[in-house]
Order: C-alpha cells, then sequence, then structure tokens
C-alpha cells in the first residue's frame, strides 16, 4: 500500500487557500500512485479557529468547502481534517472529523472521541465528543482513523493517561491493518522524539503500519511543526517529514524497508527553527512585509533582531536605538555593529530631551546612584514604546517585543513600555535560554558580538543599575521557572530538586503577584515553545488573594488569601 502524507501549512478561516494546499497534495499522490493521501486535522478550518467554530454560519457552511476537494479525488483515496455539523440536539454544533474521499465519492467521516482541554487546548468548547469507531475498507487493507487526542492514550506508552478508554486501541481490536492518525500537535520542546517514541512503540505492539501525520505552521503564538511520522509494522520509521516546512512524500507501507529520513533532534536548534517559522508566518498571515524592534545593546534584542532577520530579511528590519543619558557608550555601539553584521538599518532616536522635559513637567525624581524613582525608570521605557509603536503605526511595520520568559514571569517589564509590540518573540525563552540561542548564532561565526553575551545585565535605566540588583542570578531563577511553568511542580517539589526554598516560595509569589499577572494578560501574542506557556497556555486571574507560604513548625503548607 501507498501512502502520500500531505504536510501542509494553514491558514484560520482561508478555506480557499487551504483547499488548494490539500487538493496540491492530493495531486502529489496521484503522480506518485498512492493508493492514500492523508492531511492534517481540521486543516480545511484551521485547528486554532477558537470561537469561530462556535458562530452558527461557519458551522452551517462547515462542509461546504470540501465540495472541491471531493472533485479532485478520482482514482485515489484521500483522509481530510474538516469540522461536520452535529445532529439536532447535540451540546455542541460540530464535531471535529476526517472525511474520507474515494474516487470522488465522500465515504464517510470520523469523528474525534478525546477532547482535550489543558495547555493550549479547548476541544470540549468546540466540538462534540464522537461515539463510533469503524473501519474504512481500502484494496487489500482495513484503515483505522484517530484524530489527534485519540491516537494518544496508549496505557502500555503512558504513565498517567488523561481517559479512560483508548479509541486506537479499539480500532485496532476491530480489525484495522493500518492506522492513521491526523494531527494538530503544537511544538513543544522534546516533543518531537516523544511523538516518535510514541508512533513507534504502537506500531510495533500493535504489528501494523501507522501514518502520522501533522499540521506545520505558526497561527498566533501557537506553532506546529510538522515532523510527520510513517513506522511500518516492526515499528522502525520509514518516513521522517521534516519538522518546520511542509512536505508532500509518499511511502511503501512495506516492513522491513531502511529509510534515509532521521529524527529530528530536540535541542535549541528546534527551538531557533520553531521561532523563525514562527515570526514568518504571523507576518505573513497577518500581511506584514516588514518588522521594527527596540535595539539596546542587550542579549535579548540581539537575539530577537536576529530571528526576525533569518524571518524576513534583513533588509525589511529596522532596528531602532533608543538611548538616554543613562544608556552606555558601549551599548549603542554594539547595537551598531549587530546591524551592520545583521545586514538590517539602524537608526537612533534619543529620549534624554523629551525625558527630561517630563520628568520637569511630572515632578519626577530623576534617577541617580544615591536612588530611583521607579515612574521615572518606567517613564524612559514608555517613551521608547511610544517610539517604537509611532514608527510600527507610521510605516505599517510589526513590532517586535523583546522581553524574554524570565523577566515577565516576574514583573521585571514595564507595561505600555518594553511590552509593547504586536508579536513577543522569546516571551516563552528563559533568560538563560536567550543566551543559548546566542551562542547558537554563534556557533560557526560570530554574528551575535560577544561583548552584548558577555556584558552583566541591564536595563540602563539608572546610573549603575544590573538587573541582579533587583532579580537573583537568572541561573539561579531558571530551574525553578522551568520546573513551575513547564512542570506545574509544586513548591515541594521544586524544594525536593535541590533548590533554597526561600527563593522558590519568594519566586513563585512574584510570578503570581496581581500586579505581574495584570501585566501579562495585556502582552501581544506570545510564540510557545514549552508547556503550560504565559499567555494561552496558562491561565490565572489578575484579581486574587492567594500566596505561598513556607511550611508551618508540624509540616503543614498553607496557600492563603491575604
Amino acid at each position: 500500500m501507498r501512502v502520500t502524507i500531505g504536510q501542509i501549512n494553514t491558514t484560520n478561516g482561508d478555506y480557499e487557500g487551504n483547499s488548494a494546499s490539500i487538493i496540491r497534495a492530493i495531486e502529489r499522490g496521484r503522480r506518485d500512485r498512492a493508493d492514500l493521501v492523508v492531511l492534517p486535522e481540521t486543516c480545511l478550518q484551521g485547528y486554532m479557529s477558537f470561537d469561530w467554530f462556535l458562530d452558527r454560519d461557519v458551522a452551517r457552511s462547515s462542509l461546504d468547502p470540501l465540495e472541491k476537494i471531493i472533485a479532485a479525488t478520482e482514482g485515489i483515496t484521500a483522509v481530510v481534517g474538516t469540522v461536520r455539523p452535529t445532529e439536532p440536539g447535540a451540546a455542541r454544533r460540530l464535531y471535529n472529523s476526517a472525511a474520507i474521499i474515494r474516487n470522488r465519492e465522500l465515504v464517510g467521516f470520523a469523528d474525534k472521541t478525546l477532547l482535550p482541554e489543558y495547555d493550549v487546548f479547548d476541544d470540549p468548547r468546540y466540538f462534540e465528543p464522537g461515539r463510533e469507531r469503524h473501519l474504512f475498507p481500502l484494496p487489500g487493507a482495513q484503515v483505522g482513523v484517530a484524530i489527534c487526542e485519540d491516537f494518544w492514550n496508549d496505557k502500555t506508552f503512558w504513565r498517567e493517561r488523561l481517559y479512560t478508554h483508548d479509541p486506537a486501541d479499539e480500532l485496532i481490536e476491530l480489525g484495522a491493518s493500518v492506522l492513521v492518525s491526523i494531527n494538530a500537535s503544537p511544538f513543544n520542546k522534546g516533543k518531537m522524539g516523544q511523538r516518535c517514541a510514541m508512533v513507534s512503540h504502537r506500531a510495533k505492539a500493535a504489528g501494523l503500519p501507522i501514518v502520522f501525520v501533522n499540521l506545520v505552521g505558526a497561527n498566533d503564538g501557537i506553532i506546529f511543526d510538522g515532523a510527520s511520522i510513517v513506522a511500518d509494522c516492526k515499528g522502525e520509521i520509514i518516513l521522517q517529514a521534516p519538522p518546520f516546512e511542509e512536505f508532500f512524500g509518499t511511502v511503501e507501507l512495506d516492513c522491513g524497508v531502511a529509510t534515509d529520513y532521521c529524527l529530528p533532534g530536540d535541542d535549541i536548534e528546534t527551538v531557533h527553527r520553531a521561532l523563525v517559522l514562527g515570526i514568518h508566518d504571523y507576518a505573513r498571515k497577518n500581511r506584514f512585509t516588514t518588522a521594527v524592534l527596540g535595539l539596546s545593546g542587550g542579549i535579548d534584542s540581539a537575539v530577537v533582531a536576529a530571528l526576525a532577520c533569518e524571518a524576513l530579511g534583513s533588509e525589511n528590519v529596522l532596528a531602532v536605538m533608543m538611548p538616554s543619558s543613562f544608556s552606555s557608550r558601549g551599548s549603542i555601539e554594539d547595537s551598531v555593529e549587530l546591524g551592520r553584521r545583521l545586514g538590517m538599518k539602524t537608526i537612533e532616536h534619543p529620549i534624554s530631551e523629551a525625558f527630561e522635559v517630563l520628568s520637569k513637567e511630572l515632578g519626577l525624581v530623576k534617577p541617580s546612584r544615591g536612588g530611583s524613582e521607579l515612574a521615572a525608570e518606567n517613564l524612559q521605557s514608555r517613551l521608547r514604546g511610544n517610539i517604537l509603536m509611532t514608527i510600527s503605526n507610521k510605516e505599517g511595520r510589526l513590532l517586535l517585543s523583546t522581553g524574554n520568559k524570565s523577566e515577565l514571569a516576574l514583573g521585571y517589564c514595564t507595561l505600555y513600555g518594553d511590552t509593547n509590540g504586536g508579536l513577543a518573540v522569546i516571551g516563552d525563552l528563559l533568560k538563560t535560554e536567550v543566551y543559548a540561542l546566542a551562542r547558537h548564532y554563534n556557533r560557526e561565526s560570530e554574528i551575535i558580538p560577544s561583548a552584548i553575551i558577555d556584558k552583566r545585565p541591564s536595563a540602563e535605566l539608572a546610573p549603575g543599575q544590573f538587573d541582579d540588583q533587583s532579580l537573583p542570578p537568572y541561573d539561579k531563577i531558571d530551574p525553578i521557572l522551568k520546573l513551575y511553568f513547564e512542570q506545574k511542580a509544586t513548591p515541594e517539589e521544586i524544594i525536593a530538586a535541590g533548590h533554597d526554598a526561600e527563593l522558590v516560595y519568594d519566586l513563585l509569589n512574584r510570578v503570581e503577584s496581581p500586579a505581574n499577572e495584570f501585566k501579562r494578560r495585556q502582552l501581544p501574542p506570545t510564540l510557545i515553545i514549552s508547556k503550560n506557556a504565559i499567555g494561552i497556555g496558562r491561565r490565572r486571574p489578575v484579581t486574587h488573594h492567594y500566596r505561598r507560604h513556607q511550611p508551618t513548625e508540624d509540616g503543614r503548607v498553607s496557600v492563603t488569601r491575604n
């Protein structure tokens, strides 16, 4: 049996463009004499369409775009991710479905049963769960079709399962000879290897080939990496699609056939490629061709500039230096040198005069070595934010925010200042990960000047100011934040991992501060590269009185209101 996978990049609501991509995959399958073409989950409408799926007119017309695709399937079978209306009386208007189309006829649908509602997912809000499983016969094969989460509940692979039953296992028990899984599985660090292990494990255990096709491309901050997989009946990976790009490929589902494809690594390079794709697609799909960012001479803006030049072309990126009287000469020189190395245009708009005027007008105490008024420091950041937003507005450029996750988590940022932007590029990268990415850029030649990487971090909003005067060292902060965000670890678990108890409670209470959540709530969309990321992947109220306290003498830990 020959199978073509169509790892396509879709845009929410772009029925015409999405249909054209689906048809290209079908035509590729026909040229390759494939028996079956497989496309990703809800690729016709776009998986992250959110509350568009609640609109009655969208629900009513959900099957209309499928007609053109049905007409394109002469002589071939296709599995296409879509949505379809439910029966009268159902709690939700739509099923998340796979349409099985053969030789210009709609054979039927497989409906998604397990509906995730963790991290970035909220499927029960939109979809009715499927109730039945059935196979679709092809010449010489019985094909079972599982939709994303329906494949991800193997009791022999996962230590902990979220659901009591396993739709994919039920398809195998019905007698499937080939299992197809269509997915919209977002990128997270480590997830590519996890998927490969999961697919290989089930294929070997069931003794049948598995075709696992995943969406590629970015929509808002959610990045789909593709990296689709085909495993043979022995669990060997016989096709691995390249990550972060569209891919059409055909493979024979014979057992024991050697492959030239290699599994992608889960390292800083995958994070690098994910962020480049995220910038590129966010700009393209929102019709931006150019971008602007503030360039401070620090590590964060340097890395964002490098990513932006790679994603959009250096000729389309404008970097703006906005020095004050507290900016070091080295920061300005380093920024100019970075712009030269990246080949991007760099301009200077000093803020010193405007700061002097507004400080006097508002009666602010200007920063000095003897002390500093926070409002005066924040005014500088907000002046810079105004300049950048004005350039964005005037020239139609996408403003890229340069704050990292460590700072955003702890509120070490200025609302309507450095948080301004249309896209938060490194808002899900811890500060230590930003340094790792900078060093990755310099692995062959020095793209980011070493002076930027080596300098002591500073916002330069006051004389002699450095980050470690307000925050613990980032190499102490980041492991704690990583455990707390990505693994949802409790304070006790973080302390048991070897971290200082007082520091743990201090940092977690800073993270959960209502003032800091208020800032985060107003951030632009953030490119997500980890689980439970700030933004859509992690939901907290602004208004709350929760506070964690260290254990009392009797060993109890309290989470109280105060």
